[in-house]
């Protein structure tokens, strides 16, 4: 597998990510001109070329970039191992919730074109959602005057099932960027309101429009404001993004995000001239497609099943601003360094450097974010870390990041002035290979940007 994995860094190093010469690509520097060590460097494609011998991974990318320069560019092992193709530098992946940033930076332009505050009720825009109610199986019961609950309960509560009450406030634009809009997503979970959204087959082939609709129609697990929690409300932004600009969502991030930034093999599926690069997709070794938390019934990864592919070859009406591009290494890192630089790259400006520094503050104030994580906290369509210590691993305040749920990652630390980009393909993706090559990253640092 090995033999696939040396191209990447020379060809990086020597050319960046030209495929064309249409574009101004990003540079590439000496990793010790960079405050980084070479030697370290090479520790990380040593440790992933064993994480695809030892069938971890069939294979991946990854990139750092430091002051605007690429210091590490390496591909490893496979991009379809059952049809020997080797991974390449231009291999395009399903990015699934690395798209959630793009959609927030698209809402935000339309924020700087005045067209909303964040404070707005979504009802103010969208008028499906003005009757909302919450379900009280989860959300508990009626609030009384004081403020306090009469009875709290937890979700799953059958005596409650089917009991919806107004709440307490309607949802915000902010609780849509922010994930306490009262949403959930219906595949992570039992509750009564997941158990509607997958009865309403919200994620299905519909226009965003009969999305919406369909939403507006069931209940939010709990009230605006109250909780974090990992949502379609991002899904809600794409088609706030239409009815706000008057242009379909994909239109909108092609003519306002790709094309200004080059990003040339973004889409919600991949056409005639790029669809050969698309990496094949993998999954744990005998996991039930249609169940997304199914143990796996062997070691290493199989190929998935057709149909977590089909809207990425052959397209439909669902554009999910949370989960449904499509992106190459080349494209998101050149989106990362806009965000990096304050909102521009190469003279072209996406948004306000104060508007970026918005986005990437916590807005979830002393309310925890959801998966147990301590030290972290949430902006406006990214994760925020707030104290490295309390992470309990290596990084900055002041970070900003997400991933995807085939393995996928990204960070930018702005007082490192660095940004660093794992890609992979298996869903469900059950391997920390994005937390070890971010420890890998920092392991290889030797010189701290100075302020």
């Amino acid at each position: 597998m090995k033999k696939f994995a040396s191209r990447g860094l020379v060809f990086g190093l020597i050319f960046g990510f030209s495929i064309t010469a249409s574009a101004k690509e990003i540079g590439s520097s000496k990793p010790e001109r960079q405050g980084y060590s070479s030697e370290r460097l090479a520790k990380i494609t040593e440790f992933m070329n064993a994480k695809v011998d030892d069938g971890t991974m069939v294979g991946g990318m990854g990139v750092i970039m430091r002051n605007g320069k690429i210091i590490y560019q390496q591909t490893y092992g496979q991009a379809d191992r059952e049809a020997d193709r080797p991974m390449e530098d231009d291999a395009i992946y399903r990015i699934y919730s690395m798209s959630k940033p793009i959609t927030g930076v698209a809402l935000m332009m339309l924020y700087e074109d005045g067209k909303f505050r964040l404070n707005d009720p979504i009802a103010m825009y969208m008028p499906e959602f003005a009757g909302l109610k919450v379900a009280t199986s989860t959300a508990g019961t009626n609030i009384v005057s004081d403020g306090t609950t009469s009875r709290t309960v937890g979700s799953g509560d059958d005596s409650l099932v089917g009991e919806w009450r107004k709440p307490t406030r309607q949802p915000t634009i902010r609780d849509l960027l922010r994930h306490t809009a009262g949403m959930t997503y219906g595949v992570f979970g039992n509750t009564e309101v997941d158990q509607l959204y997958r009865k309403a087959g919200l994620l299905g082939d519909m226009t965003l429009a009969e999305f919406t609709k369909a939403l507006g129609q069931l209940p939010l697990q709990y009230d605006p404001g109250s909780q974090w929690h990992y949502s379609v409300s991002v899904d809600v932004q794409g088609r706030l993004v239409e009815v706000l600009s008057g242009m379909s969502f994909g239109e909108f991030l092609k003519q306002r995000i790709f094309t200004p930034l080059d990003m040339r093999d973004t889409d919600f599926q991949v056409n005639e001239g790029n669809k050969d690069r698309l990496a094949q997709m993998y999954k744990p070794m005998g996991v039930d497609a249609n169940n997304f938390f199914s143990p796996a019934t062997g070691k290493g990864l199989e190929v998935a099943d057709a149909f977590a592919s089909a809207r990425y070859i052959y397209g439909g009406k669902f554009e999910s601003g949370g989960g449904g591009l499509i992106s190459t290494a080349r494209d998101y890192l050149r989106f990362s360094q806009m965000l990096l630089n304050g909102g521009e790259l190469d003279g072209v400006r996406i948004l306000s450097p104060k508007t970026i520094q918005l986005m990437t503050t916590n807005h979830l104030g002393e309310m925890p974010m959801g998966f147990g994580r301590r030290g972290a906290g949430f902006g406006l369509g990214f994760g925020v870390v707030l104290n490295p210590g309390d992470v309990g691993e290596v990084s900055s305040a002041g970070e900003y990041n997400w991933g995807g749920a085939a393995g996928t990652r990204f960070w930018i630390d702005p007082e490192e002035q660095l940004i660093g980009l794992f890609m992979v393909q298996s869903i469900p993706h059950r391997t920390r290979l994005a937390d070890d090559f971010k420890v890998l990253t920092y392991s290889a640092m030797t010189e701290r940007q100075s302020n």
